[in-house]
């Protein structure tokens, strides 16, 4: 390797390192869910959701405005600022007695990942160049396979052999040396600029907050109640007046208009519909194999890893087959064997062999591995680059809007129908396969609408 190519390697690495520990955050949490549930902080099956949703929430709630942060006042500081506000709120959440401080922590790491997220893909991008776009995004998916399949280990080995605080402890001396590396080897950017606007921000996680808590509140408290229709409806209010807001603001978060751009339209969806599943399945799957099978935390750690197999394998693969046959094969493909791994994991029961099982895993992550490049180059190559940032925060708010209602989603429906720790085991089979069943109805659907949205126009006679 010669001189000149080392700092560029260099940089690609530390790039990639920091968007592997905020994505092995949102893999790690979940395999913490049975020991948090049986800790002393008294969460409730509600609260539980919000402490894995509180994460993704504000994290996709943030990634447009941090998107165009970066493109203002560049992305290496927006980067450190992220490390920075993601080590706080790890802290915060290893020192929680209760249920309100461990999720405020782990919304405030949200924020930081959202920091940290599109300054990391949009300065790949920056780097690779407009012919290196689908190789840099690859790579970058590539990154965030890993981080999944790093939380999913190390998350089980200190779930196993540590208090659930370790996890947390362990992400402020990660977080230093990677804003060491940071700081030394990621050159500044360029300076576009780029509206943040704090009002949309506040309305966007307002509205989907609302929302997400009409959804994880609705089986305890009932469809018909008051705190349910209530949140419901200011979730819908907040999100016509972000609507509106937008369309009438100078310098909007996001311009809603930008989605008449039917690819970018198709391509969000699709990003988004591939989390939803994705985050549905994280929630339940731990919660299989320990209550279920009866493995151990760190056994569950290592038995999740086919799930990020394809996700680390398959990107570099795309990439050679969207250059030959464009992205609707790999978007439509994708998202399909998506549904389908779903549907072939809610058949699991306590005597589904681990084969079939890792199987099943298997193809979910190679739908995912398949469609994640070019779902995201959907995105990115639809905009002008100097804003490169937005698109790296949309296509990223896209995928963790997706996630949170994946969670909440599957969660709602385990909280309906799974009663007290003694039946847990009995009764969460038939829960998880219901909820599996209506996330792939609703991952397929998504499918065709964005295979769609990619069709050929025809020409004009």
């Amino acid at each position: 390797m010669s001189t000149a190519a080392r700092p560029g390697r260099l940089v690609v690495l530390a790039v990639c390192a920091c968007a592997m520990v905020a994505q092995s955050m949102v893999a790690a949490i979940n395999l913490m869910i049975p020991q948090l549930a049986s800790s002393g902080l008294g969460l409730s099956s509600g609260q539980l959701v919000w402490a894995v949703d509180a994460y993704v929430l504000v994290f996709a709630g943030l990634l447009i405005p941090a998107g165009a942060l970066g493109d203002r006042y560049g992305r290496r500081r927006v980067l450190l600022a992220g490390l920075g506000l993601f080590a706080i709120g790890a802290a915060v959440s290893a020192l929680a007695g209760g249920p309100a401080l461990l999720i405020a922590g782990r919304a405030v790491s949200g924020a930081g990942a959202a920091l940290i997220m599109p300054a990391t893909m949009s300065i790949m991008v920056q780097l690779a160049g407009p012919t290196g776009r689908a190789g840099a995004l690859a790579t970058w998916t590539l990154a965030l396979g890993l981080g999944g399949l790093a939380g999913n280990v190390v998350g089980g080995l200190i779930a196993q052999f540590l208090p659930w605080q370790a996890l947390f402890w362990a992400m402020l001396p990660l977080a230093a040396v990677l804003a060491a590396a940071v700081a030394r080897t990621v050159p500044d950017s360029p300076r576009h600029p780029a509206a943040t606007d704090g009002l949309g921000s506040l309305l966007l996680i307002g509205g989907l907050a609302a929302v997400l808590h009409g959804i994880v509140e609705g089986p305890e408290q009932g469809w018909t109640s008051a705190r349910v229709l209530t949140g419901f409806a200011a979730g819908v209010l907040l999100l016509a007046l972000f609507t509106w807001h937008a369309l009438r603001a100078a310098h909007p978060l996001v311009d809603p208009r930008l989605f008449r751009n039917r690819r970018l339209r198709a391509a969000a969806l699709g990003s988004a519909a591939s989390f939803f599943g994705l985050f549905a399945l994280f929630y339940v799957n731990s919660q299989y194999l320990q209550y279920v099978k009866g493995y151990s935390a760190a056994l569950t750690g290592l038995a999740i890893v086919p799930l990020t197999v394809g996700m680390a394998l398959a990107p570099k693969v795309a990439v050679r087959l969207q250059a030959r046959y464009g992205p609707r094969p790999l978007i439509g493909g994708g998202l399909l064997l998506i549904g389908l791994g779903l549907l072939c994991v809610s058949t699991a029961d306590a005597g589904t062999p681990y084969p079939l099982y890792a199987g099943y895993l298997l193809v979910l992550s190679c739908g995912m591995g398949l469609s994640a490049p070019a779902l995201a180059f959907g995105v990115v190559s639809e905009l002008p680059p100097g804003q490169a940032g937005l698109g790296a925060g949309l296509n990223t708010a896209a995928r963790e809007v997706g996630a949170a209602l994946g969670v909440a989603v599957v969660g709602t429906v385990l909280a309906a129908h799974v009663g007290g720790p003694a039946t847990r085991a009995t009764e969460f089979v038939p829960a998880m396969a219901l909820g599996l069943r209506l996330v792939a109805v609703l991952v397929l659907a998504a499918t065709a609408a964005a295979a769609l949205g990619y069709r050929t126009d025809r020409p004009r006679p």
